[in-house]
């Protein structure tokens, strides 16, 4: 469609038609003009005065044409007005080539193409807001909150580029009355939101942040606990390693090239999880908080940490030569976790060590002894002593307070049972770590050690305990426990040399390592055929308040009753005013045949 804007003045008398130009702008007055209606009254003094169906005698010789082109972005719209006398001629097309629009008139009525188009000036300012909005309105916006920017610069962009925002319905202010983005849920949230000892489960009464009839993005899904994986293949690089170095496994001849290649995988394996899990962090870090602030998932927060002591302490080369700056730098943020969740357990509130005590806190006391382990190796003293003790001291009372709750509290579902044994691994390290720091393995290492194998064969003989439930991340919780508790008995061996040492050393590593490839061969399969390895994860899903005060919905219901009242009057008042029709509809309708 050519782009044309004139108007056509012709004598009601037979005088010929003359063509004037008019600028652009001026021909939208009173229909519109750059998405704002501009009054008809300051085109039409008739109007103004009162004088409505009739237009001045001085005005009675005129015929207005308007036609607006299509739209680019493929919104055709076009819309005529005209406004001429009772006994005016009918609006004719130009009247020869000579008198078309000249190349100036076309230019300055080029279409311009505007992010949203308003139209009918003559409604309501609330019927006016009716816009078209571009591909911003397609996109799903229902994983903003959980974003790093919380969807904040797409919405600025949008009001850069000139869209006008979509009015929320009232619903969805009501649910999100009273929340703060800066704010996640309280650990009293997240224990009325969610059920079962480790958190996993939203109650039934509950509404979920996120949607629940499909599945989220990878990195929603991807939870801290898949550390646990980088924990069960490095601690077997540390076994294969004192199979091959300790005297009482002298006689297997393990191939030093065993242990190389376990450390290798373990390194890919720890940067691959690390690289998914730092991407959540920069995309979708409200969930990453939502984790840290959850009662169970933030012992999982010490698990990488551990890895990589555990990689320093399997790496091939001997570990004296690696300089004291690598255990510091490790160390730290253990230490920092340590002031975070043990000052949080001994101050009380609903963080208080007697509410969130289950099987998964003793990840926040092994990475203490692990620590100290490892800078005994590396020939530190005072630095190693400290953790040791502070793990020792927290070890102690999670201990007793586990055994108090677990009778008296909500049992582990089967799905769970494997993290049972991370009672077994608290013990190991420390009787190994006891080891080092003193030189030899005395009557210290031997007490703790002893526990940890008690622990172990109380689980064991409970096979039923152990099936019966299908895979998931929490099987690795077997692997890391049955690794440390082979590694004490090996070094057990080398102190108390015996057939009954080295046949319970050779036994414990064999089943620890059946153990480990049988959980990484299921975790492969569940990951890359069955793609079920990461279920939605429902604990960060939860909303800061499940409904909102009784109060505020009536407040809500009696703002939006005043509304709809008000726009029924304001609607009642346009309706009377349209028996009198104005210029242009009075125009626009005597134009039809």
């Amino acid at each position: 469609m050519a782009t044309s804007e004139s108007i056509h003045m012709e004598a009601a008398r037979g005088q010929s038609p003359e063509p004037i130009r008019v600028p652009a702008r001026e021909a939208l007055a009173g229909f519109v003009d750059g998405g704002e209606a501009i009054p008809a009254a300051a085109y039409y003094p008739a109007a103004a005065r009162g004088d409505r169906g009739r237009v001045p005698e001085a005005e009675t010789h005129y015929s207005v044409s308007l036609s607006v082109p299509a739209s680019p972005s493929g919104l055709h719209l076009a819309a005529c007005a005209s406004v001429r006398s009772d006994g005016g001629a009918r609006v004719a097309p130009w009247p020869s080539a000579e008198a078309a629009p000249p190349p100036e008139l076309l230019k300055q009525a080029r279409h311009q193409s505007q992010p949203t188009l308003t139209i009918r000036s003559e409604e309501p300012p609330l019927q006016r807001l009716r816009t078209v909005s571009r591909s911003d309105s397609t996109r799903d916006r229902r994983f903003d909150h959980f974003k790093t920017f919380s969807g904040r610069l797409e919405r600025q962009l949008s009001n850069l580029r000139g869209v006008v925002p979509e009015i929320e319905p009232a619903e969805s202010k009501i649910s999100e009355e009273g929340t703060d983005d800066d704010e996640v849920p309280t650990a009293d949230r997240y224990f009325a939101a969610l059920e079962g000892p480790e958190l996993e489960t939203l109650r039934p009464t509950e509404v979920s942040a996120l949607p629940e009839d499909e599945t989220w993005p990878f990195l929603l899904r991807f939870p801290i606990s898949a550390f646990g994986m980088c924990l069960g293949v490095s601690s077997q690089a540390m076994l294969w390693k004192a199979l091959q170095s300790e005297p009482a496994t002298a006689f297997l001849r393990v191939s030093p090239h065993v242990n190389h290649a376990l450390w290798w995988v373990s390194v890919a394996l720890m940067a691959v999880v690390s690289s998914i899990y730092l991407l959540k962090i920069v995309f979708y870090f409200e969930a990453v908080r939502r984790e840290f602030h959850h009662p169970i998932r933030v012992n999982f927060f010490f698990a990488p940490w551990i890895a990589c002591l555990f990689l320093v302490k399997g790496l091939p080369h001997p570990v004296w030569t690696i300089h004291h700056v690598v255990w510091y730098v490790l160390m730290a943020p253990i230490l920092a976790l340590d002031l975070k969740v043990y000052g949080q357990w001994m101050s009380g509130g609903d963080r208080r060590l007697s509410k969130v005590a289950s099987p998964t806190n003793h990840l926040a006391v092994v990475g203490n002894f692990v620590g100290a382990l490892l800078g005994a190796r590396m020939g530190l003293r005072e630095a190693p002593i400290f953790f040791f003790a502070v793990g020792l001291a927290h070890y102690v009372v999670l201990f007793v307070t586990l055994y108090q709750r677990l009778p008296t509290n909500v049992q582990l579902p089967k799905e769970l049972h494997p993290v049972f044994f991370l009672f077994v691994a608290a013990p190991s390290v420390a009787s190994m770590a006891w080891a080092r720091l003193c030189g030899e393995f005395n009557h210290g290492a031997k007490i703790a050690y002893f526990i940890s194998l008690f622990l172990y064969m109380s689980l064991v003989v409970r096979i039923n305990f152990f099936r019966g439930f299908r895979f998931s991340l929490a099987w690795w919780a077997y692997t890391f426990p049955m690794t440390s508790a082979a590694i004490a008995t090996t070094l057990y061996a080398s102190a108390v040399t015996n057939v009954l040492t080295r046949a319970l050393a050779v036994g414990l590593a064999g089943i620890a390592s059946v153990t480990v490839a049988g959980v990484l061969v299921a975790t492969m399969y569940h990951a890359f055929v069955r793609r079920d390895l990461f279920p939605n994860d429902v604990s960060i899903a939860i909303t800061q308040r499940p409904k909102a005060k009784f109060s505020k919905i009536l407040a809500h219901l009696r703002s939006s009753k005043e509304l709809v009242f008000a726009v029924s009057r304001h609607g009642g008042g346009s309706d009377t005013s349209s028996e009198s029709p104005s210029p242009m509809a009075c125009g626009r309708g005597r134009a039809e045949p």
